[in-house]
């Protein structure tokens, strides 16, 4: 199935939606033969290939696999960072050719504004949306309350990134980019670089958030418990080059979800040896990349490097 040919299932789905029952059933995101192919001096390197998946709107999607598995290439690809050399990918029944406001990035970098504070840095997306709806200033600072209400960051709205944890600050990243409004959220990695207890806290605020606004969430993540807590499914990679999905899981785990009754629960047990043993049997040994992407073909790239490995949050007693 080519592009055009999935732009026109997803509009005859759109008309569809006569019948209420049915809307639920039209995906938020779908990606069709996604693949990536980069010119290097000793020939065409192949990062992904073949990538076919479709998540509905409200599902919480974890991609991971080993390093160099492709996991930024397909966020950056969805993020519209990236533009694909082969297939596709579409958001909302729209082709994505780029950046835009319907999809909102949070890096493992918080990369707030260091010059402003807390406040500042939730108001300045809010006041795009504002532009947007035309609203005023009341509108501005009502939502701006709200959004630092939602990581319960009120507290610290006068302060600035400096004199903040690096959880709060992570805290406030989240909060801007969802005062964007956008339809799906992306997450590279967002916990990667904190301890395990504020790990655990705000895995915590994300599943209340989620639960809240209904966001569809696609994050990167190499903390096999992270993805069993978060995900309603997890997207295992390959190993590259030619990386692909090797294999889905679906999460059917009852919501809320208290990490603490979890941990001996048999059928969480159970999803986390099926991610153990895809990453530790079926792809244990990552293949060399022979030659690195050096870039990509004149068209907007991400330049993030993928170089976490894989933890395991459960070996670390849980508060």
């Amino acid at each position: 199935m080519n592009v055009a040919e999935a732009l026109k299932i997803n509009e005859q789905l759109k008309e569809d939606e006569i019948l209420p029952e049915n809307k639920y059933y039209r995906p938020m995101v779908e990606l069709t033969r996604l693949g990536m192919r980069f010119p290097t001096p000793k020939g065409e390197f192949i990062a992904l290939k073949g990538v076919d998946l479709t998540i509905k709107k409200g599902e919480f999607v974890s991609l991971i696999g080993h390093s160099g598995c492709g996991k930024s290439t397909v966020l950056n690809l969805v993020a519209g960072l990236t533009l694909p050399t082969d297939g596709g990918v579409i958001v909302d029944s729209r082709e994505v050719d780029g950046p835009g406001p319907e999809r909102a990035v949070v890096f493992q970098n918080h990369s707030l504004l260091p010059w402003l504070t807390v406040y500042q840095n939730v108001e300045l997306a809010v006041k795009q949306i504002a532009h947007k709806q035309q609203k005023g200033k009341a509108w501005i600072k009502e939502q701006t309350d709200h959004y630092l209400s939602l990581i319960q960051m009120q507290h610290a709205a006068d302060k600035k990134p400096d004199e903040i944890s690096g959880g709060m600050k992570q805290r406030v990243g989240i909060a801007r980019a969802l005062a964007l409004q956008p339809k799906v959220l992306l997450m590279d990695e967002p916990f990667g670089a904190l301890d395990a207890l504020t790990r655990a806290h705000l895995q915590d605020s994300l599943m209340k958030i989620q639960a809240d606004l209904g966001n569809t969430i696609i994050m990167i993540t190499h903390d096999v418990d992270e993805a069993v807590l978060l995900s309603d499914k997890i997207v295992m990679m390959t190993n590259g080059p030619s990386a692909t999905i090797g294999e889905v899981l679906d999460i059917q785990l009852d919501r809320p979800r208290n990490r603490v009754e979890l941990a001996n629960d048999p059928q969480y047990q159970g999803y986390r040896q099926s991610v153990l043993k895809f990453l530790y049997e079926k792809q244990l040994h990552p293949t060399p990349q022979s030659e690195p992407p050096a870039s990509t073909p004149s068209k907007p790239t991400s330049s993030k490097p993928n170089s976490a490995k894989v933890t395991f949050a459960s070996d670390i007693k849980r508060a």
